[in-house]
């Protein structure tokens, strides 16, 4: 049986840890940044951009994590992994095609997941100096201040982010945007998930939604908008770690309407 006492210390550390880890690797990316030259872009397949700085970013953080907690799993989207007791979920660069464009709408996002459960949030957004994060049941910030998501409860006066996945239909996209642009909604895509989750916590957007997202892109965010009062679907649910799951963030005053245009069940 878990230790409650031991377990909130284990948390604190890695809590503080992380930040500064995060800080680096984002050191790290903007090196790379506008640097179109030195990218060795590529393509790992249909819009699935890749740099060198992916790959540069996860193999430094896999070194910080083997030297401060040695005893922790990571995932990573450029090298893989799998579900453990104590899990480190990264994506390197969230939104690569806006990176190796010279796009500012990019970031760095770490989870942890302790027994199948995110526990810590950490996005951060170097070249546009913004840094998100989170505990379980201790809140959320922005930049050091606290945040909310938004309290509006009009569709037609919403912002909502639906992201596109190459592994779902087009046709699916199109019909829930659609839907959404009948009910008054203004719907946008910016092609960061982690961002786009970020950005309903702190009330830029009022929801986001996709029909299909890997973990990488969202562990973290799934702490920060929760801590941020934001309605969330049943996202660790299944084998989520390795396969992902539908995501859909939003907040409470829309929640409904959103979960019944996009198909997507709330928790």
């Amino acid at each position: 049986m878990a230790d409650p006492m031991t377990d909130n210390a284990m948390l604190s550390a890695r809590y503080h840890a992380a930040h500064g880890m995060a800080l680096k690797l984002g050191e790290t990316a903007l090196s790379y940044f506008g640097r179109t030259d030195a990218l060795e872009i590529s393509m790992k397949g249909f819009q699935d951009w890749l740099t060198i700085a992916d790959g540069t970013v996860e193999r430094e953080f896999r070194a910080m994590i083997a030297e401060a907690f040695p005893g922790d799993a990571v995932m990573g989207e450029e090298q893989g992994g799998g579900a453990s007791e104590r899990l480190w979920i990264i994506d390197p660069i969230d939104g690569t095609s806006n990176f190796a464009r010279g796009d500012r709408q990019w970031c760095v996002s770490i989870g942890f997941v302790l027994n199948g459960r995110p526990e810590l949030g950490l996005i951060h957004a170097p070249a546009l100096g913004e840094m998100w994060l989170a505990r379980r049941g201790g809140g959320a910030t922005l930049n050091g201040v606290p945040i909310r998501c938004s309290t509006n409860t009009d569709l037609r006066r919403s912002t909502i982010e639906c992201g596109w996945s190459t592994r779902r239909p087009t046709e699916e996209y199109l019909g829930i945007v659609t839907r959404l642009f009948a009910e008054g909604s203004s719907v946008k895509r910016s092609a960061s998930g982690a961002l786009g989750v970020a950005h309903a916590a702190n009330g830029r957007t009022d929801a986001y939604i996709e029909t299909h997202i890997n973990s990488w892109d969202v562990a973290a965010g799934l702490v920060i908008a929760g801590e941020a009062g934001c309605r969330i679907n049943a996202f660790c649910s299944g084998n989520w770690i390795t396969e992902g799951n539908p995501i859909l963030v939003a907040a409470p005053g829309i929640a409904e309407i959103v979960s019944r245009e996009s198909g997507i069940a709330l928790a």
